[in-house]
């Protein structure tokens, strides 16, 4: 048997989950999780199934044979391996928490991503990336070089077959064009304080005015800064005891967990995008089959 996802978005309609339902059954396919969405606001349907093909068909033969049920509801559709693990380049600049939390993660199987490149702007991390036998690229970025450093970050991309750029705290700004070009597979972490607090120390500012709540967002990058449609977000308490390192520290964390949930909610194929905003599907028990907790 062969494990696979279908994910499904087109117009809100009749017949759609019944049409797809008989589809897989008669193509000798049994569905083990399913998830659907109708949004009312935007007269969009969304649908995730998971199942198994217990006549070993392919995915390319099923997609094939999906088309003319496609074509009726005005579909667009995808079937993905299961298996398959996403081949994944991460971006980070000088602060490692979240970089060092996805090698982590990657190496005892809880994300189940193959990480195929490091870029950075700096060479603080070379080592630790290399010592895992991950390639470490040391792109550098002024602003008379933009271009020909993104030029070479897509290299890296297209030739490490990457199907998604994850932004581990890289501070670089990316061009409205590479936004354009990898729309729906970049994704991107910061901390909650936008747009009140900016610049270099905005836990120190946010500590200088009594906040109470720290946050992070997980969002897909656009060429509006920080602004794409948002995948995950969580927040932590803190109280008038706390020192700014303390706010550092607690936030770190924060952006670390929520960063993972957000890669792990994409490479299950649970996240739709919906016009500015996304449709998240909760994991399903099948999401964990083959991950190894260490």
């Amino acid at each position: 048997m062969s494990s696979h996802i279908l994910t499904v978005c087109c117009p809100t309609g009749r017949g759609i989950v019944a049409a797809i339902s008989t589809f897989l059954t008669e193509n000798g396919c049994n569905i083990d999780d399913s998830a659907q969405f109708d949004d009312c606001e935007t007269e969009r349907f969304f649908m995730r199934l998971a199942f198994t093909a217990d006549t070993g068909a392919t995915r390319e033969e099923l997609s094939a044979a999906f088309a003319g049920i496609a074509a009726r509801f005005g579909i667009d559709y995808a079937f993905h391996d299961s298996a398959t693990k996403m081949k994944v380049v991460v971006m980070v600049s000088r602060f490692g928490h979240c970089l060092n939390d996805l090698l982590y993660r990657s190496r005892i199987g809880a994300l189940p991503v193959e990480i195929v490149a490091v870029i950075s702007n700096h060479l603080d991390y070379r080592k630790l990336v290399v010592d895992q036998d991950i390639p470490y690229h040391h792109i550098r970025v002024t602003a008379d070089t933009k271009q020909q450093a993104e030029a070479a970050i897509m290299d890296v991309v297209e030739r490490s077959g990457a199907e998604l750029i994850v932004l581990a705290r890289y501070m670089q700004v990316l061009s409205d064009e590479m936004c354009r070009r990898m729309s729906g597979r970049i994704i991107n972490i910061h901390h909650s304080f936008l747009p009140s607090f900016k610049g270099a120390n905005p836990y120190k500012q946010a500590h200088q005015r009594g906040v109470r709540l720290i946050g992070a967002t997980a969002h897909y990058v656009t060429a509006e800064l920080d602004e794409g449609p948002i995948i995950e977000q969580d927040i932590i308490r803190v109280t008038h005891a706390q020192s700014a390192a303390d706010y550092v520290s607690l936030g770190r964390d924060v952006e670390a967990q929520v960063l993972a949930r957000a890669l792990h909610a994409h490479i299950h194929r649970r996240v739709f995008l919906n016009g500015n905003k996304t449709v998240v599907f909760p994991a399903s028990p099948g999401d964990y089959a083959s991950e190894r907790m260490g």
